[in-house]
């Protein structure tokens, strides 16, 4: 199962729900692999040891100079991680939009799968419609959208299923998506309209998980640490235990062993 994390705004808690939810698995008995697929490389910089190289990052892979299983790198406590490089921004630039390109990722992982099959990933996508974007859409199974419960990002969730509205053509399917509200505060009248309003408008496609505003959450990756390192018995540890579970009861993800 491939699950890209993307919306089109940035600060709804993207790169923090990608490595909170691939630790989640990791320590539900299932390490996953990582895709840090913005040039920002926030998740890289989490991982503390990822390469300075462009020739050692998936830049490299879209160069064709190395393939995903050569620029792989092990994140202990989550399983690997295939990290960025701030060259990923002249993407659009070097290689244009045709479908070569727009299917590069698809085609790396379809062989990567064949030697380390059965392995859950998860695409940290940047927050913007272009070329490495529109690849995590393309090679993706689920589009898992996080929403922090603020109006401009309910805006943002309409924005980008007008999006994906426009690309089913070009896929030929409906891309599976999950909508998940971050920062949700339920002392905030805000956040239950936020949530009803996006329930009125996406239904059962809202996921029933919320996850809480949280002094953990909100300083782990500062501190280079998944939300389990950092405080494992915190209200985030829990929510994002509860997104994988629901995410997996729902067929997404393996069934994997109880923590």
């Amino acid at each position: 199962m491939r699950i890209a994390i993307f919306n089109q705004k940035g600060g709804v808690g993207k790169t923090t729900t990608a490595l909170n939810l691939a630790a989640a698995a990791h320590r539900t008995g299932n390490p996953c692999l990582l895709i840090d697929l913005d040039p920002q490389g926030h998740l890289s910089n989490i991982h503390g040891g990822a390469p300075a190289e462009a020739a050692r990052s998936i830049f490299a892979f879209y160069q064709e100079t190395r393939s995903l299983g050569e620029v792989e790198i092990e994140w202990p406590e989550i399983g690997h991680l295939i990290p960025a490089h701030q060259q990923l921004i002249k993407v659009d630039s070097i290689f244009g939009k045709g479908p070569t390109i727009l299917n590069r990722l698809k085609g790396g992982l379809d062989h990567l799968e064949t030697v380390t099959p059965g392995r859950p990933t998860y695409i940290d996508c940047c927050p913007y419609i272009g070329v490495l974007a529109l690849n995590a859409v393309f090679a993706c199974d689920l589009i898992l959208v996080p929403i922090s419960t603020d109006y401009l990002s309910l805006q943002a969730a309409d924005q980008i299923t007008r999006t994906l509205r426009v690309l089913e053509p070009v896929l030929k399917r409906r891309v599976e998506r999950r909508y998940l509200l971050t920062r949700f505060d339920r002392r905030r009248r805000m956040s239950e309209d936020i949530r009803s309003r996006l329930r009125d408008r996406y239904g059962d496609e809202v996921l029933d998980t919320v996850i809480s505003e949280n002094v953990s959450v909100a300083e782990s990756p500062a501190r280079n640490r998944d939300i389990f390192r950092q405080n494992s018995s915190s209200t985030g540890a829990a929510d994002y235990l509860a997104l994988h579970r629901e995410l997996t009861e729902a067929g997404f993800l393996a069934g994997t062993r109880a923590p």
